[in-house]
């Protein structure tokens, strides 16, 4: 079982433009849909669809549209009370793939129900294989909010993955936490780079030089001694465990949307782990999910059969 953690979950509205977005242009869409949505959602959305055991816990009124869209798409959720419906957040497309998304902070949550959805992820993580805390935080919770939970839950628990951004990342970076999941400029602020150094590191990644990316991912496995996957967009993606240092370049695709590209990521690596993959083979199959997912539109979960495994170029590092 992957359960899954999306503290700040949204309903994800895609408005796909036939052209280039004008700022204070009117335009007419040539496409639009609504998703459910948020870091952990997505992930136990592409779970759900490899045909393994995911539940999604998050925030969420009995009735809200974003449940009725994981109804609708037969994914487990355990929700949590809150009192009011889930932010949308809206993502504009253009046929260039360029994306441009406009992210609503999400509402406050009270709190008895944090204490509600604490007891609710501890109750779906006894005997879970991982547990995936996912997205931002919303409002009022503190930044060690994510360390917190993997503290309550001890060395006894499932295994631990993050993918969040910002100081909840940087505090969810501590001991015992079995996997990371930074893009390049949560890499570079992680290590004290700056995120301006994101750029430098998918850049230099793409041409081949993977020293940078591999440096700052090693210094962040020595503090948290488990994995680190680290992802470069079109450059792929770099893994560093206590074992050893892997690259991987995706197969060639017509980018769509890059919205939830990186989940979709996470949620190959923990699909592999759980067939018993070793890390070479759970790094594939992490950038040929992402691949997929880049070329979908929206915040579509891709399917096994989209996948493009034997065109991902694995290297030892």
């Amino acid at each position: 079982m992957i359960v899954t953690v999306t503290a700040n979950p949204s309903l994800d509205r895609l408005v796909a433009l036939g052209g280039p977005l004008r700022r204070g242009a009117v335009h007419r869409a040539e496409g639009a849909a609504a998703d459910p949505g948020g870091k952990g959602v997505n992930v136990s959305r592409v779970v759900h669809a490899a045909g393994e055991g995911t539940v999604a816990v998050l925030p969420a009124d009995q009735g809200d549209p974003l449940l009725a869209g994981l109804s609708r798409l037969g994914v487990p959720a355990i929700p949590v009370p809150v009192g009011h419906e889930v932010r949308s957040n809206i993502t504009v497309t253009e046929p260039d793939g360029t994306t441009t998304k406009l992210n609503a902070p999400g509402a406050p949550l009270a709190p008895e129900a944090v204490r509600a959805l604490e007891d609710a992820i501890l109750s779906a993580a006894d005997g879970a294989a991982w547990l995936a805390l996912c997205g931002s935080l919303p409002p009022g919770l503190p930044d060690g909010w994510y360390a917190r939970l993997a503290d309550r839950l001890g060395a006894g628990g499932p295994r631990i993955a993050v993918d969040t951004s910002g100081p909840a990342l940087a505090a969810s970076a501590v001991r015992g936490v079995a996997l990371l999941k930074p893009n390049a400029e949560e890499l570079a602020e992680l290590v004290g780079r700056g995120s301006e150094a994101g750029a430098e590191f998918e850049s230099r990644a793409a041409a081949g030089d993977l020293g940078p990316v591999r440096a700052a991912a090693e210094e962040l496995q020595r503090v948290t001694g488990g994995a680190v996957l680290a992802t470069l967009g079109a450059a792929g993606a770099l893994l560093v465990t206590a074992e050893g240092a892997w690259a991987a370049t995706p197969p060639p695709v017509t980018v769509r949307s890059t919205v939830g590209a990186g989940d979709s990521s996470l949620a190959g690596y923990l699909i592999a782990h759980a067939r018993g993959a070793d890390a070479p083979q759970r790094l594939s199959l992490a950038v040929a999910y992402g691949a997929a997912a880049a070329a979908l539109p929206g915040t579509q979960a891709p399917r096994p059969e989209e996948l493009a495994v034997a065109d991902v170029r694995v290297i030892a590092l």
